[in-house]
């Protein structure tokens, strides 16, 4: 009786998933006839002059860097190395990278005004573009991103497509045209408040989500971001993490995530449950050069100076202006991933926390989630990740393969094994309610955010 009941459970997910698929293509397709038009300004250019020569842009995106600059040391409390580099020089080394990396990426600004929101844009074949976007003033922005953070909320909805096609309409739309002349297929993406916690991937421009169409990396300001190309093969990982803990709920499906990462899919070492502390963390470090270093454990960017921030390690919290005590950069990690991470999402200074992390860290890049997935969702996430890190060496894409492969369901869950992975995982160990969720919808993917170095 009980396998006849678990496939008719199993027929009535997948009918939700069916009727859901044909919702959201009705939803699409009403909401282009209607919303765009009759609930927003229509998009506007101050002028018709949206290609500049390169001195005006260079001096829009010099002041804004360093404005942005000031305030990223200001919250830190401390100075950052800053690689100023004029248009010209970021265009060529757009184009040396798309040489070397075999990827095709675009720098876009984006900063929200009191009537405005302006965007600049400067590719590898020297399009530099500036474009102010009347439609997208600061009250309306930040209303439509409070109604996305909403509506993905709701798993059981598609309440985030309206705003996600709006503030898509106003941040990537005008700039299309100039980034399929190229075929642009990697974004770095410099934003001001309220667009630094904003879940890129989710926004969607009526037929695809952003994270269909481009490998996506946040970056505080160009010239505080490492954008070299070093390529390593044979990278080791430390993964680390525990799943009990005094002020915070349990994480049980971190034993899954850290023995999937290591030893199933990548070699290293791991550290876990109460030997997890920073001083093994330390130890570890000063044995061997570790190339990623995975902590599964509460991570939290809170309103406030860095001080309230923190990773939650098994003997303390390592708050966020100690996190550079760690010495990542000696020598530099190439990438630091927090696994189980929420952030106070529209707060300004949780974004300097977030959008910061990988330049406070040390480290060329972190990936880190805006809000706290549940355990399954981030074991299936953080599987595939690794997975396709061994087939690219670019982070983004590796990223984005993975966000894909739960959007379109190649990664999911079935009899408690977690199928479109190489390596055998069970799942037998968390709540089979966990296991029976539409891990497709923006919740389980959209959070997940690369910062700094995009490759």
């Amino acid at each position: 009786m009980l396998p006849k009941f678990n496939r008719l459970i199993k027929y009535l997910y997948q009918l939700k998933y069916r009727l859901m698929a044909i919702a959201t293509v009705i939803i699409i397709f009403l909401f282009n006839l209607h919303s765009v038009k009759s609930q927003e300004v229509a998009l506007t250019a101050i002028d018709d002059a949206d290609i500049v020569d390169l001195q005006v842009i260079s001096e829009r995106v010099a002041r804004l860097e360093a404005r942005w600059e000031n305030d990223y040391e200001g919250y830190f409390n401390r100075n950052f190395a800053n690689q100023s580099r004029s248009a010209g020089r970021i265009a060529k080394h757009l184009k040396e990278i798309r040489e070397r990396a075999q990827v095709n990426p675009a720098v876009i600004w984006a900063m929200p005004q009191k009537d405005f929101l302006q965007l600049m844009l400067i590719t590898p074949e020297r399009q530099f573009v500036i474009k102010q976007i009347r439609g997208a003033n600061r009250l309306r922005l930040d209303s439509r991103i409070k109604e996305l953070q909403l509506g993905i909320e709701d798993r059981q909805s598609l309440a985030y497509l309206p705003p996600a096609r709006i503030i898509y309409s106003w941040l990537f739309e005008p700039l299309e045209p100039y980034l399929q002349a190229e075929q642009i297929d990697t974004l770095l993406l410099c934003t001001g408040p309220k667009l630094r916690s904003l879940p890129f991937a989710v926004l969607h421009d009526g037929e695809q989500f952003m994270v269909e169409k481009y490998n996506l990396a946040r970056i505080p300001a160009f010239g505080l971001t490492d954008t070299s190309y070093a390529p390593k093969p044979d990278k080791q990982v430390l993964a680390m993490g525990t799943s009990e803990f005094d002020d915070f709920p349990s994480l049980p499906g971190v034993t899954v995530e850290l023995e999937t990462i290591v030893p199933k899919l990548w070699t290293g070492s791991r550290i876990t449950e109460e030997d997890f502390t920073i001083a093994n963390l330390q130890q570890a470090r000063q044995q061997q050069n570790f190339d990623i270093v995975h902590i599964a454990s509460h991570s939290v960017f809170r309103t406030g100076k860095p001080e309230k921030s923190f990773i939650q390690f098994s003997d303390r919290k390592l708050t966020l202006a100690q996190l550079a005590e760690l010495d990542f950069d000696l020598p530099q990690v190439d990438l630091l991933v927090l696994s189980a991470c929420e952030t106070a999402l529209g707060d300004e200074s949780a974004e300097y926390g977030f959008a910061g992390l990988a330049m406070q860290a040390g480290v060329k890049s972190a990936l880190a989630s805006l809000w706290l997935i549940d355990d399954v969702g981030t074991v299936l996430l953080m599987s595939d990740f690794y997975q396709q890190l061994q087939y690219t060496p670019i982070k983004s894409a590796a990223l984005r393969q993975a966000q894909l492969n739960l959007l379109h369901q190649q990664v999911t869950v079935d009899d408690q094994q977690i199928k479109g992975l190489k390596v055998k995982v069970d799942l037998s160990n968390i709540s089979p309610v966990l296991q029976e969720q539409d891990f497709s919808h923006p919740y389980y993917w959209g959070g997940f955010t690369l910062i700094g170095n995009p490759w």
